[in-house]
């Protein structure tokens, strides 16, 4: 049984695309399902564009979302050697030929055309050119291009794609395109395929953008004498207005490496971008990594181009609001040893970790993550929302300070009361804690409701959160004490 081999084939001119990590993951699901081996080789030819930066951020951002490749990375303009041989190759077998027409007579030939509402292609001036018209054309010095020779035939050219079926057109609609340049340096249409041939590619999934250059690899293929791979062509990305997504159109919010810096937990990241575009035939939406191995398909690809629900300006959905809630369902369901280092390293980022918390205080730690994961979106929620559990220096909001401290004055001598009671309390658990604020509340004749909200404002900084009392042993004594009596600093000076 032949080897099932794919390839991710990124070309680095800049960071990582989510559309583009949505294809290689759909390769690394393939190469997984079927057990075969996903190459990774970096199409480097544009040397004007293609930046080292731009490789580290490729190979960086599939290591973040776990995408693993067997083979590569593999360079393209390693193998620049070949892809000339090849054009030689075709060039001698009579499948390609010397092109000596000017980019200024091309260009009249265009203009001839559009007036006279005519195709647009070459118009094979140069196809049958005698060995001795090209020997004396070369000894003149004049420049060529090495073109490919389009079989004269009737018919139709095509192949079957395993997302959209059977791909045809007529073969007198193929142009005899251009596959070196006058400089020598092959087009990527030819070197694509030579590389695909020597790494015995068997399985090409490529976004719906390709098609155009796939009916011409056909041809390539078959003139090199090599088989042809089963093609799987995706559906593009749109955004809202139904624009393909784009780095330059969309920026840094269509960039893998946008989510990693935002809190997402990668393999939420993967989940979200699979359903961009493919479905399993039900409602799930959640998988496990062995769950979407198992259930992906070809098959199940759409056909229609999927939509990338970015809300521009939108504070609460700063992305498409499936990728947030995906990270949710993950954040509050993940086992809290595998989210508890997700969890240190955002910690140790902003300089708030403890390395008492991965030695006799572990139990608390992961505890506090436990208590308070189920209202975060994203990791950065833990140095943000939840920086009160782990440090002094935490913001308050102004909401929960308007409505639940600001409006009662007589909090500047409750609350340091209520402290005082705390300070002293022989036991100090969420039962005992309610009690005493309860027992408080109806000493001073207001509903227990003001004194515990407050509690909150002063102890966490935010409006909702866990029960109170569950908080407070979590946050610790002496912490909650000491909020508790600096509830003053929140009013204006007498």
């Amino acid at each position: 049984m032949t080897e099932t081999r794919l390839r991710f084939p990124p070309s680095p001119t800049g960071y990582l695309h989510i559309g583009g990590a949505r294809t290689a993951l759909y390769n690394w699901l393939y190469a997984k399902k079927t057990g075969g081996k996903l190459i990774l080789r970096i199409e480097d030819t544009d040397a004007e564009r293609s930046t080292e930066e731009s490789i580290r951020g490729i190979i960086e951002g599939l290591e973040w979302l776990g995408i693993t490749y067997d083979e590569g990375p593999y360079f393209q303009t390693d193998f620049t050697a070949d892809h000339v041989a090849a054009a030689g190759k075709l060039l001698q077998a009579g499948h390609a030929y010397r092109c000596f027409c000017t980019k200024e007579e091309l260009d009249a030939k265009r203009e001839k055309a559009l007036a006279a509402k005519q195709a647009l292609g070459y118009d094979r001036t140069c196809r049958d050119l005698t060995p001795e018209q090209v020997a004396e054309k070369q000894a003149a010095g004049l420049p060529s291009v090495i073109r490919f020779k389009v079989p004269d035939r009737q018919g139709l050219l095509g192949y079957d794609d395993k997302v959209l079926g059977r791909i045809e057109c007529d073969y007198r609609e193929v142009d005899d395109f251009v596959i070196l340049r006058s400089n020598g340096k092959p087009l990527y249409l030819l070197s694509n395929v030579v590389d695909d041939i020597r790494d015995r590619i068997t399985h090409i999934i490529r976004g719906q953008d390709h098609m155009t250059n796939t009916i011409r690899q056909v041809l390539l293929y078959e003139a090199l004498d090599a088989p042809l791979p089963v093609f799987a062509h995706i559906p593009l990305t749109l955004d809202t207005k139904k624009a393909k997504i784009s780095k330059r159109s969309h920026g840094e919010i269509v960039a893998v490496h946008f989510y990693r810096d935002h809190g997402f937990i990668p393999w939420a990241f993967n989940n979200f971008l699979v359903l961009l575009g493919w479905s399993p035939g039900d409602d799930r939406e959640i998988f496990s990594r062995e769950e979407l191995i198992q259930a992906f398909t070809l098959e199940r690809i759409n056909k229609s181009s999927a939509v990338f629900n970015f809300r521009r300006d939108d504070p609460k959905f700063f992305t498409d609001p499936k990728a947030i809630a995906i990270n949710e369902h993950y954040l509050r369901t993940m086992p809290i040893a595998e989210l508890a280092p997700m969890v240190r390293k955002e910690l140790e980022a902003e300089g708030l970790w403890d390395d008492a918390w991965a030695g006799d205080r572990q139990a608390w730690f992961f505890h506090t993550i436990d208590l308070i994961r189920d209202r975060f979106h994203t990791l950065k929620d833990f140095t943000s929302l939840g920086r009160a559990y782990f440090a002094d220096d935490f913001t308050v909001e102004d909401k929960p300070l308007q409505k639940n401290v600001l409006k009662f004055p007589d909090l500047t001598t409750w609350l340091p009361a209520l402290a005082d009671r705390y300070a002293q309390a022989v036991i100090f658990d969420a039962v005992e804690t309610e009690r005493i604020a309860r027992e408080m509340a109806e000493e001073l004749e207001i509903k227990p409701g003001v004194l515990i909200n407050a509690m909150r404002t002063v102890v966490t900084g935010q409006l909702a959160g866990p029960s109170m009392f569950e908080i407070l042993p979590v946050i610790g004594r002496d912490r909650v004490v000491r909020r508790m009596r600096e509830i003053s600093r929140f009013f204006p000076a007498p």
